[in-house]
């Protein structure tokens, strides 16, 4: 890789490089490594289709307009960093083309891309996004519980960004990790409100002069959500905006490689300090609540050729009122005639539009009637230790 430099994160478990083929040969993918330049370049630098997820937390271009003051007169640090001033909007938007193209062609077909902004320039990345054929999942609004004030008093108080959810067309099976948000939840559905709070205390970093190391610091809570959503341990999540890597210690503490590209240097300086202080979860501990959905499908007929079911036993409801004999295909008979699967027959007993056959049945067993489901995660099991 020329015209660029290579900032390495030695403390990580997964430092290498790993082997990545594209269309063009083989190319090495620099995991859990800083590069410093400019992101367009870096990523056209790498290889086509390489990475699982991007995180970018884009330039807002938020200038103030001026020195903003705090009612006791006191100077409220604002953005007025280089990297955020755009001439115009066509530039900004100009550069939204530009970085999302190139995201674009490293992100996998099923890969997951989260960009995030402020009423400054969402929109105007949305519309980018979809113009490039993105298709979004969902857009996110993060509900701060701490956010400044509106010192003027001339417009609502600015409490909330958002972030936008999407993948590379509506075809894209990305990963998503529902049930883990359930339970992130207390056991209720995750909504796309999100309250959490900014980037304060301990967790802010500072410059040796006590001041602010970034302006637009992102708490880690934030990153961990996005993160453990949509990705998997040993996933490449890449982040165009390094700025002092929240997304790299999030990534490393979940078991996740990433990529950082960034171009100042003290953001780089401290978001190696800061990643190197990192210690990441054990395997087990960074695993998650998983969905039945993406278990192994194992038919109700692999029950019955493998013997757990034999044929022609009488299968009960959970009360036992209700009754059907399995047939040597798989199939259920009732009495009166009525034949079908484990979920059909069910259905039409109980008169309802549907019915989740595995835990409807029950065979009698030594225990009594235990459901025919108990067979159908031993057959996961095996296979999962296959």
């Amino acid at each position: 890789m020329s015209h660029l430099r290579v900032v390495s994160d030695n403390s990580s478990p997964a430092h290498s490089q790993t082997e990545t083929s594209d269309a063009t040969g083989t190319a090495t993918l620099p995991l859990n490594q800083i590069l410093q330049g400019d992101c367009v370049d870096l990523m056209n630098s790498l290889p086509a289709g390489s990475v699982d997820m991007v995180f970018a937390d884009p330039p807002y271009n938020l200038q103030l307009g001026g020195d903003l003051s705090r009612p006791d007169n006191s100077t409220v640090n604002g953005v007025t960093e280089a990297w955020d001033q755009y001439d115009t909007m066509d530039s900004y938007d100009l550069f939204s083309h530009d970085w999302l193209q190139a995201a674009r062609r490293v992100l996998k077909e099923d890969g997951s891309i989260w960009v995030m902004g402020s009423y400054h320039n969402i929109f105007r990345v949305g519309t980018v996004l979809q113009d490039q054929k993105f298709w979004i999942q969902n857009d996110i609004i993060w509900r701060k519980t701490n956010p400044m004030p509106n010192f003027r008093g001339t417009r609502f108080t600015n409490a909330h960004e958002t972030l936008i959810w999407a993948t590379k067309s509506e075809s894209s099976r990305p990963t998503f990790h529902y049930d883990a948000m359930k339970m992130m939840n207390d056991g209720v559905q995750m909504r796309s409100d999100w309250t959490l709070p900014i980037c304060t205390g301990h967790e802010r970093l500072k410059t040796e002069g006590g001041g602010k190391a970034h302006p637009t610091q992102k708490p880690e809570s934030l990153l961990h959500r996005v993160i453990l959503s949509t990705s998997n341990p040993g996933d490449v999540i890449l982040d165009p905006f390094f700025g002092t890597g929240t997304t790299g210690a999030v990534a490393k503490k979940l078991g996740r490689n990433f990529i950082g590209l960034e171009r100042e240097h003290d953001y780089i300086a401290h978001a190696r300090k800061r990643i190197a202080k990192v210690r990441p979860a054990g395997t087990e501990a960074i695993k998650i609540t998983r969905s039945k959905r993406s278990e192994p499908r194992v038919p109700f007929a692999h029950l019955v050729e493998r013997g757990m079911i034999d044929i022609g036993t009488k299968l009960f409801s959970a009360k036992g009122k209700l009754s059907a004999r399995v047939r040597a295909d798989g199939s259920l008979a009732t009495e009166d005639g009525f034949e079908g699967s484990i979920h059909k027959v069910g259905a039409h007993l109980t008169d309802a539009p549907s019915c989740n056959g595995w835990t409807f049945w029950h065979f009698m067993g030594a225990k009594g009637l235990t459901p025919i489901d108990t067979y159908r995660s031993q057959i996961r099991a095996e296979m999962a230790e296959a």
